[in-house]
């Protein structure tokens, strides 16, 4: 559908935003969310058909369930249980998909254009509609602000002047190229195919399936990925293209990636064929060579660890993988994120999500800054802390992609963990507050645990610190007492916090030794009734926490210091600490 925000004015918006893919649309809702005019474009005149980047990453069902989404996406989505793994017929490893109790939600695939389609409906219902058949041409920046020209569906050239430009338009993105930021990085010279069909096999269900063949020398040389989709014996498959399909020169590669239970070539862009595009950037669906359902059953008779019949193809399409990184995530008030800024082999599904998460870094930061509740210089820290999570997926991925998933040297329960991108933290980064508290407790950086078992006065059932967190767009200042002494810190904790701009106050009562949530405190209040709030954050006495707007700690601190550590970290919003770069331990 085509159509602005509805509380536009023509010719001006806070932010401009180039590409509807997944990424795109993530930006939109979290600016929406927090009541940023934005207007969403995308040169393409509809939403594309293909089950490109699937699968979706607990940390990302994180993300929506802040944003009140997670229920829509698993409504829609199948379950991923594991990976089986075959090396010439024979079956080498079983990986179950088992996360620790406290995480919330589980591996899940939807197809690509699903997703879209609801992030779609989500930032229609906050006033943002994407306007289709709209290309950027050219843009411009000065102190306060960009100026960028469009061509409308009609063919009609518009001046636009937005306060900020942010391009999640794909791997052949006019903004970067715009900005002249640099995208280094090599291409894989084989070419695959990606096909969605049903197969009617007896595997188990909810298990992807990688079958590699090894030649004599222990090098890859024929695979097939299928990864379950919803409904029946569907699946996302990815092999390499026959001779027939084929272009591209061979030899002369980096290595042969051997796939993995991943996005999908061009993931999380939406942007269509590589070759249509004449910048070097071999990455995305090709256009013009099609694969028919008895390419991908030939390959599937030679490499299924079950006999398999095909059939339902529903699109089939060749294409190409690159990695590559830009220098920088942005210049002024000009920002990339998503496959604008890093693209990667497939494996492990971390390209959509990666992006995902640029995107929300991002569009609170742009926020708080519009709404005057930070310096323009918070937004340097976007860079600071994505772009070293983006050197790192790049890195793992092409090492997966050559020599396997199980040549990491970590045990499996870290390299899930990380999979699931529950690892990536910004301790190091210019937004994190002074640690404190006991060693191994969760500290400024961190991704905030989920915990069960909270309850509420007038509930009936325990609650999840999600569901406390759900639609409170800005900073949550969480206040935790354990005792009735504690009571006083916490009512004058919160009074101190109620001047807080864009954040909101919540107390946590020990669900033993506290007494019931007195309607004196001026803050909501929870008792930690299965007590695993106290074991996942370890509060030193009484103890305040400060959860950004993405779900990371920003602080940790004594009650009796909260006027403080309030002010220290508030204002580092506006004067980030210049010395700090994240180090990415994901």
């Amino acid at each position: 559908m085509t159509g602005t925000t509805t509380t536009e004015t023509a010719g001006t918006t806070d932010v401009l935003i180039v590409g509807a893919g997944p990424v795109g649309l993530s930006a939109a809702a979290e600016l929406r969310r927090q009541g940023v005019r934005c207007r969403l474009v995308d040169r393409l005149p509809e939403r594309l058909p293909y089950a490109k980047a699937v699968g979706i990453q607990p940390r990302t069902l994180e993300i929506w369930d802040r944003m009140g989404l997670a229920r829509t996406m698993l409504e829609a989505a199948a379950v991923l249980r594991g990976q089986l793994i075959y090396v010439n017929g024979r079956e080498q490893a079983r990986i179950d998909l088992v996360l620790p109790p406290e995480v919330p939600y589980e591996f899940a695939a939807l197809p690509q254009y699903e997703t879209e389609r609801l992030l779609e409906e989500y930032v229609a219902g906050l006033g943002a509609l994407i306007e289709r058949g709209t290309e950027l041409l050219s843009f411009t920046q000065d102190e306060d602000g960009v100026t960028a020209r469009l061509r409308t569906a009609s063919g009609a050239e518009e001046e636009l002047r937005a306060g900020y430009l942010i391009g999640c338009d794909g791997a052949h993105s006019t903004v970067r190229k715009g900005l002249g930021l640099a995208f280094e990085g090599a291409a894989f010279a084989e070419e695959y195919m990606l096909g969605d069909v049903e197969a009617d096999w007896d595997m188990p269900h909810g298990y992807g399936i990688r079958s590699l063949h090894h030649a004599a020398d222990g090098s890859t040389d024929d695979a097939l990925i299928c990864v379950p989709l919803p409904g029946a014996g569907r699946y996302r498959m990815s092999m390499l293209v026959p001779p027939e399909l084929s272009t591209a020169t061979r030899g002369g590669t980096s290595g042969r990636p051997d796939g993995g239970a991943g996005d999908g070539a061009g993931a999380g862009d939406g942007r269509g064929a590589d070759d249509a595009v004449g910048d070097g950037v071999a990455h995305g669906l090709e256009g013009g060579r099609t694969p028919e359902l008895h390419h991908l059953q030939a390959v599937v008779d030679r490499l299924a660890p079950r006999p398999a019949v095909l059939s339902r193809l529903r699109w089939s399409s060749v294409f190409r993988i690159s990695h590559r990184i830009v220098d920088r995530y942005g210049e002024g008030r000009v920002f990339v994120a998503g496959d604008a800024a890093h693209i990667h082999p497939p494996t492990g599904a971390q390209g959509m999500n990666t992006g995902i998460q640029d995107a929300c870094n991002l569009a609170w930061k742009l926020a708080s800054v519009i709404h005057g509740e930070a310096g323009p210089a918070l937004l340097t820290t976007y860079d600071a802390e994505r772009r070293p999570v983006g050197e790192e997926v790049v890195g793992r991925t092409v090492r997966h992609a050559t020599r396997g998933m199980e040549a990491d040297p970590d045990d499996p329960r870290t390299v899930l963990l990380r999979e699931a991108q529950l690892l990536i933290d910004y301790r190091d980064g210019p937004l994190a507050a002074d640690p404190y508290g006991p060693h191994g407790a969760p500290q400024p950086g961190d991704r905030a645990p989920d915990c069960r078992g909270l309850t509420a006065p007038a509930s009936a059932y325990p609650w999840r610190l999600l569901d406390v967190l759900r639609n409170r767009p800005g900073h949550v200042i969480l206040l935790y007492g354990a005792a009735l002494t504690d009571l006083a810190a916490i009512a004058e904790a919160g009074l101190h916090t109620a001047a807080v701009a864009g954040a909101v106050t919540v107390a946590v009562l020990d669900g033993d030794t506290a007494p019931s949530a007195p309607d004196a405190l001026p803050v909501p209040a929870y008792r930690d009734t299965a007590g695993e709030f106290a074991r996942l954050y370890r509060p030193d006495g009484p103890t305040g926490f400060v959860v950004r707007p993405d779900g990371y700690l920003a602080a940790r601190f004594p009650l009796s210091a909260t006027r403080t550590a309030l002010s220290a970290y508030f204002t580092t919003l506006t004067t980030p600490t210049p010395s700090r770069s994240v180090t990415a331990r994901a």
